[in-house]
């Protein structure tokens, strides 16, 4: 099955050491034209677009000075012109074939919006990290909403109702709260590789990112009701049913703890546009892959 309709944007800032890794799977030998794939540099500094230009005519740059996640996939929408569109964060692996199953998923009756099944590669990550992860993935509502995979494909209907909410930090969250239960999909056969981050400090800043996330949509006029907070009774039926989990439980409380407390701190200012990301899988190139392919405020 051909995806010829479908366009795919790809905000990266400062991305240039793993753009390139995403970018090889979606394009085949040959550069073929199947995707409409749009990249949009925003406010970069190390040659993410020279990385991302090397995959042309298949692939096209854009370059906005800005380092706005918002302003990039503004900038991205107008330039793509096919659906369904799929939204894919730079620093994941996804193949060709994943988007063709994302694109059957939403050729069912009903369903306006798709994500992938979620995979990580945990290489070089610490035992904290691997164990919060380990919690985290059994989540309810992870395992359901199309966040936390840096992966969203929406129809065209799904992306008119998305593009009329307000603007806000938690793009995925708030596409997956706008779409009722039925109307969302985790594609059969599609998976996204995740790297998370490789220690306890860079978990911390993510995981603060995704609080304050949550708070503003749940504090933002005309945003979706939110229902991703974990609840306790999860965590509960977790160990109950797996006790050999409560180690994992009791560290993966105490970073929500941390973290919760930390985004609090930035609610009260009311700054909803500090990007905090991981930068532990961004130091140093995949090996071979600049050579082979030639934390800021986003809000």
């Amino acid at each position: 099955m051909g995806v010829s309709t479908a366009s795919i944007v790809v905000p990266a800032h400062n991305e240039a050491h793993v753009v390139g890794r995403l970018l090889s799977q979606l394009v085949p030998a040959g550069h073929s034209t199947e995707l409409d794939i749009v990249v949009v540099a925003n406010g970069c500094t190390d040659g993410t677009e020279t990385v991302a230009s090397a995959f042309a005519p298949a692939v096209r740059v854009l370059t906005i000075p800005e380092a706005s996640k918002r302003a990039a996939l503004v900038a991205g929408n107008s330039a793509a012109y096919g659906f369904p569109r799929i939204y894919v964060d730079a620093d994941v692996e996804l193949r060709l074939d994943d988007v063709r199953a994302l694109v059957s998923a939403l050729e069912r009756p009903g369903v306006l919006g798709a994500t992938t099944e979620l995979g990580h590669d945990f290489a070089g990550c610490g035992w904290p990290v691997r164990w919060y992860y380990d919690v985290w993935t059994r989540l309810p509502e992870v395992r359901r909403g199309l966040f936390g995979r840096g992966v969203v494909a929406l129809s065209e209907t799904a992306y008119e109702r998305v593009s009329r909410l307000p603007p806000l930090l938690a793009d995925d969250l708030a596409a997956s709260l706008a779409l009722s239960r039925d109307e969302r999909a985790v594609a059969a056969g599609a998976r996204v590789v995740v790297h998370p981050p490789r220690g306890l400090r860079d978990l911390l800043r993510i995981r603060v990112r995704a609080a304050v996330g949550v708070a503003q949509v749940e504090q933002t006029a005309g945003a979706p009701e939110s229902s991703a907070g974990t609840r306790p009774r999860d965590l509960l039926r977790m160990v109950v049913a797996e006790p050999s989990l409560a180690p994992r439980v009791a560290l993966f409380l105490a970073v929500a703890v941390v973290a919760r407390r930390r985004a609090a701190r930035a609610v009260r200012r009311g700054d909803y546009a500090t990007w905090l990301r991981d930068e532990s899988t961004r130091r140093s190139p995949e090996p071979g892959l600049v050579a082979t392919t030639a934390a800021g405020k986003r809000p």
